[in-house]
């Protein structure tokens, strides 16, 4: 267990490090496996797109809903408790998903797994701040980097399951990976005390009911769920266009595989490029700016190579999520405050981002392409460009000076 005492505490770290990236790598497959196995279980379960779309939109607005109740739920029945039951329902979605029969049942275990990632992303930020301190951007961009590097593997590596074994091992098998998690976890965990029974100081402390009634916290909760729009569509939707576009399934795979690669590059260099300057926004223009000619090249030029348009989108999202959620975590010092406000941004973002993909699978329903689905988010990214401007961190310690109880 981790203790963060002793000669032993910077290995101790170092493991603990390894273990949140493993917990992370958990956090997507359950979504990012679906979409290139779409046309396979379209031919055994009758899914329009607009019901299709259900498997990434009600998962990640449970995910945000849960999320808003992560901290409470943790304090009430212990930190390590809530993350081990989160484990556990990832690896109980992904393996009932080896006896998925019909829609109504991939919806479940989609909620399930919702369930499971909302509570693990809204402590898990907390975790990262208490431990590693002034590092945190860097450990941050580590754990989202995980979460993308899992979308990745998933969605490369469940075609060839599929080929192979059926669509229901494609999407199964992934609850592999999770039980490894839920032992890795049980062995390397952190001491919960560090977190729940320490309480900060009640006279610099936020009510939670502050952030409800803070406009900044909205605010940042939109402007996380540009990125989070953008990133739940490529996994509900990249595959499947570029199967429209005449790539083979095990292509369309390799293609979001690609897409998320490029988001686990930028979750890498971007948190780490910032944590030389708190203002972070020059990199936020960089990383919209890259979504923008992503989504546009997308929609309307994908025959110069979707393949290009992918990475470079892909770039775009990675950097703007982990960003986001820093950006969020910069209005206050006291790690238990800023993991509150990155679970409400987080929560209220996500909710609002999952609506996304049910438009994009209702567009594609009507007007039978997903091109105007793309340059809305295009839209997006100029929207996310403006509202960069206002992270000036010269301001935040005002932000919620008339929050505090």
């Amino acid at each position: 267990m981790f203790t963060n005492t002793g000669a032993d505490s910077a290995l101790q770290k170092i493991i603990l490090t390894a273990v949140i990236v493993l917990v992370a790598l958990n956090l997507r497959p359950i979504l990012a496996s679906v979409g290139p196995l779409l046309p396979a279980i379209q031919q055994d379960i009758a899914l329009s797109f607009k019901l299709a779309s259900l498997l990434t939109t009600l998962p990640v607005f449970a995910m945000g809903l849960f999320c808003l109740a992560g901290y409470k739920l943790a304090h009430r029945f212990g930190f390590n408790q809530i993350i081990i039951f989160s484990i556990l329902m990832l690896v109980l979605a992904a393996g009932l998903r080896l006896w998925a029969y019909n829609a109504s049942s991939l919806i479940i275990t989609a909620l399930l797994a919702g369930l499971g990632i909302a509570l693990i992303q809204a402590l898990m930020p907390m975790v990262i701040k208490s431990i590693y301190g002034a590092q945190h951007p860097k450990i941050m961009g580590l754990y989202i980097t995980g979460i993308m590097a899992g979308a990745a593997i998933s969605a490369s590596l469940s075609p060839f399951i599929e080929a192979k074994y059926g669509w229901k091992m494609g999407l199964g098998s992934w609850s592999l990976l999770a039980i490894l998690a839920f032992v890795a976890w049980m062995i390397f965990k952190p001491d919960a005390r560090r977190f729940l029974v320490l309480e900060p100081d009640t006279s610099n402390t936020i009510a939670t009911p502050g952030l409800w009634r803070n406009r900044r916290s909205w605010y940042l909760a939109i402007f996380f769920s540009l990125g989070s729009s953008g990133y739940v569509c490529v996994l509900a939707w990249l595959s499947p266009y570029a199967i429209e576009q005449g790539f083979t399934a095990t292509q369309a795979g390799l293609m979001l595989g690609l897409l998320t690669a490029m988001e686990v590059v930028a979750g890498l260099v971007f948190p780490a490029l910032s944590a030389k300057n708190i203002d972070r926004r020059l990199i936020l223009y960089v990383l919209f700016v890259l979504q923008i000619i992503g989504f546009g090249g997308m929609a309307i030029r994908p025959d110069i190579s979707l393949w290009l348009w992918s990475a470079i989108a892909g770039l775009g999202i990675g950097g703007i999520y982990p960003m986001a959620i820093i950006v969020s975590m910069d209005h206050h010092s006291d790690s238990m405050i800023a993991g509150k406000l990155a679970g409400f941004v987080q929560g209220v973002g996500a909710m609002i981002a999952a609506i996304a993909p049910w438009i994009a699978g209702w567009i594609r329903d009507s007007s039978e392409s997903f091109s105007v689905a793309w340059i809305l988010l295009a839209g997006l990214g100029i929207v996310g460009l403006i509202m960069a401007t206002a992270f000036n961190p010269q301001r935040y310690n005002t932000i919620y000076s008339h929050n505090r109880s």
